[in-house]
């Protein structure tokens, strides 16, 4: 299992069986309006990091935003398959 499906199936425990402690649990509590908040931060972040920052920082962001659009396909019921599809349909 690659660590991308791993997370995505973290993040779908987390959905089903929320914990206080758990800011994935929150973030998805809030709904999808403050998921896409997130989102729009961490983009910023990935663009100042790719400007102006090293690539180890640039890879922190980036892996940020992963983590962000993976919880947007949980709270949306979207699954990782469909995403790993869209991009083989593209590359033929």
């Amino acid at each position: 299992m690659d660590v991308l499906t791993e997370l995505y199936r973290v993040l779908e425990d987390r959905k089903e069986h929320p914990r206080p402690e758990s800011y994935t649990a929150r973030l998805l509590a809030q709904g999808q309006t403050e998921i896409l908040k997130k989102i729009g931060e961490e983009v910023i972040e990935v663009l100042l990091a790719a400007q102006y920052q090293d690539d180890q920082r640039l890879v922190e962001e980036v892996a940020d935003l992963t983590y962000h659009v993976l919880v947007l396909l949980v709270a949306r019921g979207i699954p990782l398959e469909r995403i790993a599809q869209e991009l083989e349909r593209r590359r033929r």
